[in-house]
């Protein structure tokens, strides 16, 4: 931001979103409402500071009326909201006028921001419930809606623009973003690399596995992968080129490992907030069990960077200009208060936004101690970041809740879930690898956060009903069901498993509530959520439309599409991963059940590496290949009992051996 007036717009716009999340003095469809309609203005208040456009243009003025408009536009709500329902939801023309207004200002700055796919779903998915759906047959068929009901539903209620994506927006996302861009502000970035270099630098690829931990670190301060791949790319792309590994493998490693940071807790994105709110399981809680496969994923990326060293010849790499931690935690031991004070809030029981809160205030008071402290300057640029930083995510988050009011007004998500049913089967796997493509195709054109809100409401349910069936059919097999529970059965001729077979969803969920642990059932909604919450940030590297991908190709000066391709391959835990959420204990289980997996997984994932990268310790054929699959297969199958997972580490660890033995004398008569 440019302008003196605008950045002190947006200053005072922060005070009071801070103010309501602490204070909570406003109604929540009010504050979707200013949050709406306040970056709107931003956005097009904005665009004026663009090279391209000039002082006085057309562009220019146009730009001053839609945020006019925009701001009129939540006025609007606001003040009339009242008269509307004193004439029980009759509209008249300035309803109807205002209504549109909002709506198209949703399509026009999520085009903006995001580009044409949000505007053209938008446009379709209300075509589709006002005309479009009579027209087409099968589960997919709709009568339709009239105009007053679907402007209704779409503007004044809690259930389309300014429902519960929004309510996200106004709330923990703001919250978060602006303390990650306080702690960033703060020299936070700075100390994230030299820590990293601290402790990867000195092992082999040690450039690489610096740019892993380094964005590790950094994504769970920013939850952005964009800007943890500009942040710290800058410094660790370079960083990897000159110690050997060719740019587009450098590029794509750091988009990668930064897709990763909205894994990582405490911050793991503005889809975290909005998993938390659909499956209403605490914040805490969601943090807790991601820690272990976000470690995973990371460990992923790490051995695609040793195994590349070990294919390039790269020995050990930075050891003479690496730091030692101690004087690095010396200098930056501040940094890691404000964490501290996040998860002890939240494990306190504080709501996430007052956490943030407090975390915000932290990092000022933390900065005093260091030799750079944050300054009134300081704090008003951390917070005007932060504004910017946050204009396309309100607006997105803002504009899918149209679709979301579409699908859930419809019928489409159970027609969907009914289609994938009828497609897989009843196989939980077909099922995954049916929601991987969907979630590939929604990739190519959606965010992140648009492509888990749009996966989880077609998908999440049917997921979590195959994830749960077979503890479910144990639990009816047993015997001494209730009463209710039996006669329910009975409908289905008695056999439990023909009964969960033809059965419909919503009265499965009643059995379920019935016969299953909460606490399991907690753990497998969550495990349902985080694949959709997993496979879609694969959308950050996957072309044609990967905004990671191609930031750090613009460092890397690589070609974007071939970068791209490199990212995707290195990024395959965010496919590996959710298998063992749906097959295994690692989000459902007790705590020596998740690090028994975790811990299998470790090994097991290393040799899926070698297999993609077809080279391990050295280059692999066929046959290596075939047994590294099968090592895999033993480690992280968890039905299997621990003799095969040994079996497993035994296959893997012997041809490790077997390669180094036979490197040594290739190494001795090279030197």
């Amino acid at each position: 931001m440019k302008s003196t007036y605008l950045r002190w717009a947006a200053f005072f716009f922060a005070l009071f979103h801070i103010y309501c999340n602490v204070f909570a003095s406003i109604s929540e469809l009010w504050l979707s409402a200013i949050h709406f309609g306040g970056f709107c203005a931003i956005c097009a208040l904005l665009d004026n500071e663009r090279e391209t456009v000039q002082a006085k243009s057309a562009t220019y003025w146009i730009n001053i009326a839609l945020a006019v408009i925009a701001v009129a536009t939540s006025t609007y709500l606001i003040l009339f909201e009242n008269a509307l329902y004193a004439r029980e939801t009759e509209y008249i023309i300035s309803d109807y006028v205002f209504s549109l207004i909002a709506i198209g200002l949703a399509i026009e700055f999520t085009r903006r921001t995001t580009g044409w796919f949000m505007p053209v779903l938008i446009l379709l998915s209300l075509s589709y419930i006002l005309f479009l759906g009579r027209y087409i047959g099968g589960v997919f068929s709709f009568p339709g809606l009239s105009l007053e009901t679907v402007l209704y539903r779409s503007f004044f209620t809690s259930e389309g623009m300014f429902g519960l994506t929004a309510q996200i927006s106004s709330t923990f996302v703001f919250m978060f973003i602006i303390f990650g861009s306080f702690l960033l502000r703060s020299g936070a970035g700075d100390f994230i690399v030299r820590l990293a270099q601290c402790l990867a630098g000195r092992y082999t690829g040690g450039a690489g596995l610096v740019a892993v931990v380094g964005s590790g670190l950094m994504g769970s301060v920013s939850g952005s992968a964009v800007a943890n791949t500009v942040s710290t790319g800058v410094i660790t792309i370079p960083m990897m080129k000159k110690s050997g590994f060719p740019g587009k493998f450098s590029a794509g490693v750091v988009a990668a490992a930064s897709t990763g940071g909205a894994l990582m807790p405490p911050v793991m994105g503005a889809g975290a907030f909005v998993l938390a709110s659909y499956t209403q399981i605490p914040y805490l809680t969601i943090i807790a069990a991601s820690t272990l496969p976000a470690i995973l994923y990371f460990l992923t990326v790490c051995y695609f960077v040793r195994i590349e060293a070990k294919r390039l010849g790269l020995t050990l790499t930075l050891k003479e200009d690496t730091e030692n931690v101690s004087d690095v935690l010396k200098e930056g031991w501040h940094f890691i208060i404000p964490m501290i004070v996040l998860v002890s809030f939240l494990v306190a029981g504080w709501t996430p936004t007052t956490s943030a809160a407090f975390a915000i205030i932290s990092v000022i008071g933390a900065s005093w101690i260091s030799s750079t402290p944050m300054r009134l300057p300081d704090i008003f640029d951390a917070v005007v970041e932060g504004v910017k930083t946050m204009v396309s995510t309100a607006l997105l988050l803002v504009a899918v809740g149209i679709i979301i009011n579409v699908v859930t007004t419809t019928g489409v998500g159970n027609a969907f879930s009914l289609m994938i049913v009828e497609w897989a089967q009843g196989s939980l796997f077909i099922t995954l690898i049916l929601v991987a493509l969907a979630s590939l195709v929604l990739g190519m054109g959606l965010p992140v956060t648009a492509s888990y809100i749009v996966l989880a409401t077609l998908s999440a349910p049917l997921i979590f009903d195959l994830i749960s069936q077979s503890q479910l059919l144990i639990a009816l097999q047993a015997g001494d069901l209730p009463s209710n529970v039996a006669a329910t059965i009975g409908l289905f001729g008695g056999d439990p498993l023909t009964a969960l077979q033809e059965m419909p969803l919503e009265m499965k969920q009643l059995i379920r509530q019935e016969m299953l642990d909460p606490e399991l059932l907690t753990g497998m909604l969550l495990s349902a959520h985080l694949v959709i919450f997993w496979l879609s940030q694969d959308s950050n590297v996957t072309p044609p439309v990967c905004l990671a991908s191609f930031a750090a190709a613009g460092i890397a000066g690589t070609p974007p599409m071939a970068t791209g391709l490199t990212s995707w391959k290195v990024a395959k835990g965010l496919y590996l991963v959710p298998v063992l959420f749906a097959y295994s204990p690692l989000i459902s289980g007790s705590w020596p059940e998740r690090i028994e997996v975790f811990i299998w997984s470790c090994m097991g994932l290393y040799a899926l590496a070698g297999i993609l990268q077809w080279h391990l310790e050295a280059k692999i054929n066929v046959y290596i290949a075939s047994l590294l699959l099968v090592s895999a297969g033993l480690l992280m199958w968890t039905p299997f009992p621990i003799i095969y997972h040994l079996g497993g580490a035994a296959i893997l660890f012997g041809i490790v051996f077997m390669q180094n033995r036979a490197a040594k004398p290739a190494q001795a008569s090279t030197t």
